[in-house]
Protein backbone atom coordinates (compact mmCIF):
# COMPACT_ATOMS: atom_id res chain seq x y z
CA UNK A 1 0.00 0.00 0.00
CA UNK A 2 1.14 3.36 -0.29
CA UNK A 3 1.51 6.62 0.97
CA UNK A 4 -2.08 9.05 2.19
CA UNK A 5 -2.04 11.14 -0.24
CA UNK A 6 -2.07 14.55 0.78
CA UNK A 7 -5.60 15.65 -0.28
CA UNK A 8 -8.82 14.07 2.22
CA UNK A 9 -11.55 12.05 -0.32
CA UNK A 10 -13.55 15.57 -1.82
CA UNK A 11 -15.87 16.13 -4.67
CA UNK A 12 -15.23 19.36 -6.20
CA UNK A 13 -15.83 20.98 -9.37
CA UNK A 14 -14.92 23.99 -11.13
CA UNK A 15 -16.18 25.12 -14.60
CA UNK A 16 -15.72 27.94 -16.78
CA UNK A 17 -17.64 27.71 -19.87
CA UNK A 18 -20.51 28.84 -22.05
CA UNK A 19 -24.55 28.43 -21.20
CA UNK A 20 -25.65 26.60 -24.35
CA UNK A 21 -28.95 26.27 -22.91
CA UNK A 22 -31.18 29.05 -21.00
CA UNK A 23 -31.98 28.14 -17.46
CA UNK A 24 -35.66 26.85 -16.88
CA UNK A 25 -36.70 26.74 -13.19
CA UNK A 26 -38.67 23.76 -11.68
CA UNK A 27 -40.61 24.10 -8.31
CA UNK A 28 -40.67 21.32 -6.70
CA UNK A 29 -42.08 20.13 -3.02
CA UNK A 30 -38.88 20.54 -1.75
CA UNK A 31 -37.95 23.84 -3.68
CA UNK A 32 -36.50 24.86 -6.66
CA UNK A 33 -34.08 23.38 -9.11
CA UNK A 34 -32.69 25.92 -12.11
CA UNK A 35 -31.44 23.44 -14.87
CA UNK A 36 -29.49 24.44 -17.77
CA UNK A 37 -26.60 23.18 -20.02
CA UNK A 38 -22.64 24.40 -20.36
CA UNK A 39 -20.29 23.53 -22.57
CA UNK A 40 -16.40 23.66 -21.21
CA UNK A 41 -14.06 24.06 -24.06
CA UNK A 42 -10.79 21.60 -23.99
CA UNK A 43 -7.21 22.63 -25.41
CA UNK A 44 -6.74 20.23 -28.37
CA UNK A 45 -10.15 18.31 -27.78
CA UNK A 46 -13.84 18.92 -28.55
CA UNK A 47 -15.79 20.95 -26.14
CA UNK A 48 -17.79 19.15 -22.82
CA UNK A 49 -20.89 19.82 -22.75
CA UNK A 50 -22.98 18.90 -19.96
CA UNK A 51 -26.15 19.85 -17.42
CA UNK A 52 -26.39 21.57 -14.20
CA UNK A 53 -28.73 21.65 -11.31
CA UNK A 54 -28.75 24.78 -9.49
CA UNK A 55 -30.74 23.98 -6.10
CA UNK A 56 -32.82 26.98 -4.49
CA UNK A 57 -30.54 29.59 -5.37
CA UNK A 58 -30.81 33.08 -3.94
CA UNK A 59 -33.20 35.31 -4.85
CA UNK A 60 -32.34 37.14 -8.10
CA UNK A 61 -29.44 35.03 -8.14
CA UNK A 62 -30.67 33.60 -11.91
CA UNK A 63 -31.66 37.00 -13.31
CA UNK A 64 -29.40 37.94 -16.45
CA UNK A 65 -28.10 34.36 -16.57
CA UNK A 66 -28.70 33.37 -20.41
CA UNK A 67 -28.15 31.52 -23.26
CA UNK A 68 -23.94 32.73 -24.36
CA UNK A 69 -23.10 33.93 -21.39
CA UNK A 70 -20.19 32.57 -20.16
CA UNK A 71 -19.58 31.58 -16.69
CA UNK A 72 -17.92 30.11 -13.67
CA UNK A 73 -20.16 27.05 -11.62
CA UNK A 74 -18.27 26.40 -8.53
CA UNK A 75 -20.08 23.04 -7.30
CA UNK A 76 -20.07 18.73 -7.32
CA UNK A 77 -20.89 15.97 -9.37
CA UNK A 78 -23.82 13.33 -8.61
CA UNK A 79 -25.37 10.65 -10.36
CA UNK A 80 -29.13 10.93 -9.47
CA UNK A 81 -31.32 7.75 -10.15
CA UNK A 82 -35.08 8.53 -10.97
CA UNK A 83 -38.48 6.41 -12.62
CA UNK A 84 -39.32 7.00 -15.76
CA UNK A 85 -41.78 4.82 -18.30
CA UNK A 86 -41.94 2.40 -16.19
CA UNK A 87 -37.58 2.22 -15.72
CA UNK A 88 -35.07 3.34 -13.22
CA UNK A 89 -32.89 5.50 -15.27
CA UNK A 90 -30.18 7.77 -14.10
CA UNK A 91 -27.92 11.15 -14.57
CA UNK A 92 -24.85 12.40 -13.73
CA UNK A 93 -25.34 16.16 -13.30
CA UNK A 94 -22.84 18.83 -11.68
CA UNK A 95 -24.96 20.55 -8.68
CA UNK A 96 -24.04 24.00 -8.82
CA UNK A 97 -22.90 25.51 -5.39
CA UNK A 98 -22.65 28.98 -7.26
CA UNK A 99 -22.93 30.31 -10.42
CA UNK A 100 -20.82 33.71 -11.68
CA UNK A 101 -20.55 35.66 -15.05
CA UNK A 102 -16.70 35.36 -15.75
CA UNK A 103 -17.44 39.32 -16.57
CA UNK A 104 -17.78 39.67 -12.21
CA UNK A 105 -14.25 38.50 -11.63
CA UNK A 106 -13.90 39.82 -8.05
CA UNK A 107 -17.20 37.59 -7.36
CA UNK A 108 -15.32 34.73 -9.35
CA UNK A 109 -12.19 35.10 -7.25
CA UNK A 110 -14.30 35.16 -4.76
CA UNK A 111 -16.18 31.69 -5.24
CA UNK A 112 -12.63 30.01 -6.35
CA UNK A 113 -11.39 31.33 -2.99
CA UNK A 114 -14.16 29.16 -1.01
CA UNK A 115 -13.50 26.36 -3.54
CA UNK A 116 -10.22 25.97 -2.83
CA UNK A 117 -10.66 26.59 0.47
CA UNK A 118 -12.45 23.24 0.46
CA UNK A 119 -9.60 21.68 -0.10
CA UNK A 120 -7.52 21.94 3.19
CA UNK A 121 -5.08 19.30 2.67
CA UNK A 122 -4.84 16.79 5.40
CA UNK A 123 -1.69 16.53 7.72
CA UNK A 124 1.00 14.53 6.88
CA UNK A 125 1.13 11.12 7.81
CA UNK A 126 4.09 10.33 10.49
CA UNK A 127 7.16 9.24 9.55
CA UNK A 128 7.69 5.23 10.44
Amino acid sequence: MGSAPPWPATNVVVLVGTMTTDPTTLTLRTGDVVNFDLTTPLPGAPPLAGPLAWYDPRRGAVDGLEQGLDVLVIGTVRRRFFRSGGQTQSRTEVVADSVVPTRRTKSMRSAVAAATARLTPVAEPPTR
